[in-house]
């Protein structure tokens, strides 16, 4: 969404500036009038495809939305007046990213507008989940519990997150560390070896090929730079696009061992979402809409939407999310059995519980599996180099020997 800058003047005719997400340039001045403030200027901030792309960002986390929910939560619940909390969590807030969101959204609500309206010019750091949840709390005058749901879903969410980075990290470091050996070795240990070699002995094409590849490395080792450099700016600017983040998500299901485990993931993110939102009384069709871009997978979101559609046509949930062939048949025989039971929030729940714990289970298994595969790649690796080195000296001493 667009970013705009602007300056206007409050109710007792100070000046205001600051920086507000909308749109379209009415739309940004319609909110700042609705804040109470009479709009002097209202201006686009422009950024180029490039710095979009490659700009660097203190993000704020999962967790920091988290905890930020439960301070609101225990203040709110102690009874202290909400635009007053929002300003003392502006100062205690330490990721500058969401202090200076939750500076803005102090403001706004106290230029007069509701919480959810002000928290959703933010959609970057507040998704339309945490959004409708709030909305919702405000409509039923129980936003502490809302906010007290968030802050577990988003606890639950940042926990699947860190086993999957705990299943990951791993295997990344070991190749990293592979990369580093071998390169160590081409530029240093081969070099050294190539000297021992007489000029009249023939090497064998395994030599030839480790000497050819540690000369083009260290005479060409810029041009190696270059390559990689232009491939990961290449592969960054695609995947940014629509085309390349519909074909990385085709692809996380379909990578070997890690597939069933990122399905897992999307199932149990999908489950946690539209339970907490139907738990906290919002519309099927509005928690659908919500959920499916909550899993973090385009196929997923695609497939609620068109599930939406049919909803409205009268057809049951269960029924879409099993023709779209993404969703298991757990999940899919709950979601059945808790529209008939009218208990879907808690089935829901009960399908997220399981797969958490499978995903739990399977980072676990999948570290135990992958170390001792990984440690016999790297051997394999570092050994058929120095085999591949060794070669030319037995065949040197086996042809004195002959002689």
């Amino acid at each position: 969404m667009p970013v705009f800058v602007y300056q206007a003047m409050d109710k007792s005719g100070q000046p205001v500036d600051g920086k507000l997400e909308a749109e379209h340039e009415f739309s940004a001045a319609a909110k700042l009038q609705k804040m109470g403030y009479i709009v002097l200027e209202v201006t686009e901030v422009k950024e180029s495809t490039f710095g979009k792309t490659f700009a660097l960002r203190r993000k704020v986390k999962i967790g920091d939305i988290s905890f930020f929910s439960r301070q609101l939560t225990a203040m709110l619940t102690a009874g202290i007046p909400l635009t007053r909390c929002l300003y003392t969590l502006h100062e205690q807030t330490k990721n500058p990213v969401l202090q200076q969101t939750v500076g803005q959204v102090a403001r706004d609500v106290e230029g007069g507008i509701s919480m959810s309206e002000a928290l959703s010019a933010h959609p970057a750091i507040f998704s339309s989940m945490y959004v409708d949840m709030v909305k919702a709390g405000e409509m039923g005058g129980m936003i502490e519990e809302m906010l007290q749901r968030l802050s577990e879903q988003l606890d639950r969410d940042k926990n699947l997150r860190d086993n999957i980075r705990s299943a990951t990290m791993y295997p990344i470091m070991v190749i990293i560390f592979a990369i580093c050996v071998v390169l160590a070795m081409m530029f240093f240990i081969v070099p050294i070896f190539m000297g021992f070699f007489p000029e009249d002995v023939p090497l064998p094409l395994a030599t030839r090929i480790v000497m050819g590849i540690s000369d083009s490395l260290r005479g060409y080792w810029y041009l190696y730079i270059l390559t990689v450099i232009l491939a990961v700016l290449g592969l960054r600017v695609y995947m940014s696009s629509e085309g390349g983040k519909k074909t990385l998500d085709r692809l996380k299901f379909k990578v070997p061992v890690f597939g069933d485990l990122f399905h897992k993931v999307t199932v149990a993110r999908f489950a946690r979402t539209l339970s907490t939102l139907l738990g906290g009384g919002i519309p099927v069709l509005q928690a659908l809409e919500a959920a499916g871009p909550a899993s973090g997978s385009i196929q997923v979101a695609n497939a609620i939407k068109q599930a939406g559609a049919s909803i409205m046509q009268g057809q049951s949930i269960a029924v879409p999310l099993k023709n779209s062939d993404l969703f298991p048949p757990m999940l899919v025989n709950m979601v059945a059995v808790g529209e008939e039971t009218g208990q879907l929030p808690e089935l829901l729940g009960r399908v997220a519980d399981f797969y958490e714990e499978e995903v739990a289970t399977m980072t676990k298994g999948l570290t135990a599996m992958i170390e001792p595969l990984l440690l016999m790649l790297i051997g394999c690796i570092v050994g058929s180099i120095l085999i591949a080195v060794y070669l030319p000296i037995f065949t040197v001493v086996t042809s004195i020997g002959g002689k």
